[in-house]
């Protein structure tokens, strides 16, 4: 049987191409999943900043999220898998928060290597909502090993990134590791402090006080 051509445009003799609403619920369809996942991860977030690790079921980041929990399995595969990947996200929100500090110091490598260190000190990693969604991380350190992994992948690379600001700032490299472990100590108790009673300092006296050790290490050559 001979092929038919289909209905050509009369002005060109083409066949016209397919109308853009034609196109456009696809596109729709491949956003939607990444959105709900979002709001899934968000809705994890806030959950487990109000009710700690022990509260975050399917059924209660469900109804946190205004979805069945019917949907919470479709995209993920259970509450671990859940919470693995809520941690990353915020992991990832921190790094974006501390690379945008770097970005902004300027060229200067201790500039660079303050403003690295003293973001964890303001918005928005200095925040209670999420110190308490970090607790809530960590109480599954020892319990569950994705989030232990998860734990010592998202330190090393912090501490890597610390050690190449302290290097560029001129700590010999005999003394890195030892120095990046400490800053990292130093960040996070003020950090904690911080956040636990923001009354008791401010994050201008934490930045001072870290800006003060750092002194003691650039182009001294300790470990």
């Amino acid at each position: 049987m001979e092929a038919v051509d289909p209905v050509s445009d009369p002005a060109t003799g083409s066949a016209p191409a397919p109308a853009p609403s034609a196109r456009r619920p696809a596109t729709r369809r491949r956003a939607e999943p990444d959105e709900r996942r979002q709001s899934l991860i968000a809705a994890t977030m806030r959950v487990l900043a109000r009710a700690g690790a022990g509260g975050a079921s399917v059924r209660a980041i469900a109804q946190e999220a205004g979805v069945s929990p019917g949907l919470v399995g479709h995209y993920f595969i259970g509450i671990d898998a859940l919470i693995a990947e809520t941690y990353a996200h915020v992991d990832a929100l921190v790094v974006a928060a501390l690379d945008a500090a770097v970005a902004a110091a300027g060229p200067s490598p201790r500039a660079r290597l303050d403003a690295f260190v003293t973001a964890s000190f303001a918005a928005p990693i200095a925040e209670p909502a999420l110190l308490a969604t970090w607790i809530a991380f960590w109480s599954l350190v020892t319990s569950q090993p994705q989030i232990a992994r998860q734990h010592d992948d998202q330190y090393a690379g912090y501490r890597a990134r610390l050690e190449s600001l302290l290097a560029g700032a001129g700590v010999a490299p005999a003394a890195l590791r030892h120095a990046a472990i400490a800053v990292t100590a130093l960040v996070d108790g003020l950090w904690l402090e911080l956040c636990l009673s923001p009354g008791a300092f401010g994050s201008d006296e934490a930045s001072t006080i870290a800006r003060a050790y750092l002194d003691t290490l650039v182009g001294t050559g300790t470990d």
